[in-house]
């Protein structure tokens, strides 16, 4: 079976929402375009990012800690949506619809999200679109995962868990399963497109929750540990050679 990308996955909002692409131009050394551009800040983050702002909004990539993630939330988890006419929708099982310009109407998407948020946890403070794109990393890497491996992860573990649950970018379907795990340091060909890969990814608690309820399902920290050993799924890269990769488009390894 010839190997080809299943999905490209975009999130505008650092843990707020995803969204599929038909294809994307990727640049030397970049991030995908438009991933994780916004991001919003916990009070506890703040501290950070007053101490490195310029102009009101961080000069410098901040670490995860600082941000509304969905470690801290399952609910969070389930909210889906992003770009639409110029504004972001997003949806959540228990939220009305949230439609708002994301450069003037910030604080609405605060109001929105605090019913979502723990009474125990720092609560969302602000919006921010900073110098750096908010990925885990600071390193310009995409996330890469496999279908084949997702598809044997569901049959160890007896349950469905979905592709959104991951946050990944570029999903593969064709790979044997976990073939991606011999591949770090090896570069990938997706189309005319040519990506080193460079670490696996770890997996924190915030894949234990089912995306459509925003409800803990499983332990994925644990079961990942005990199945394998370690607590990582799917692996990052670089873009070496730049261009535009579409669905279905052929990879190679």
């Amino acid at each position: 079976m010839t190997a080809r990308l299943a999905h490209i996955r975009r999130h505008p909002i650092k843990s707020i929402g995803a969204e599929g692409l038909d294809n994307v131009m990727l640049r030397p050394a970049r991030r995908l375009p438009g991933d994780r551009e916004y991001a919003v800040l916990t009070e506890t983050g703040e501290r950070n990012a007053r101490a490195s702002e310029t102009d009101g909004a961080p000069d410098r990539w901040l670490p995860k800690s600082c941000f509304v993630r969905g470690v801290s939330s399952a609910q969070v988890q389930a909210i889906d949506g992003g770009w639409q006419q110029g504004r972001i929708a997003l949806r959540h099982p228990t939220r009305a619809e949230l439609i708002f310009d994301p450069e003037t109407e910030a604080a609405r998407l605060i109001d929105w999200l605090r019913p979502l948020w723990p009474a125990d946890a720092a609560p969302p403070s602000r919006l921010v679109k900073g110098a750096a794109i908010w990925t885990d990393s600071k390193w310009p890497w995409i996330s890469i995962l496999s279908l084949d491996s997702l598809a044997e992860l569901e049959r160890w573990v007896g349950r469905r868990l979905g592709i959104h649950r991951w946050r990944g970018n570029l999903w593969i379907k064709g790979w044997t399963g976990f073939a991606e795990r011999d591949l770090v340091g090896r570069i990938i060909r997706i189309g005319e497109v040519e990506l080193r890969v460079t670490d696996h990814i770890g997996r924190c608690d915030a894949t234990s929750a089912d995306t459509e309820s925003g409800e803990r399902d499983i332990d994925m920290v644990d079961s990942l540990q005990r199945l394998f050993g370690h607590t990582e799924f799917g692996v990052f890269a670089e873009v070496v050679t730049g261009g535009r990769i579409a669905s279905e488009d052929e990879v190679t390894a």
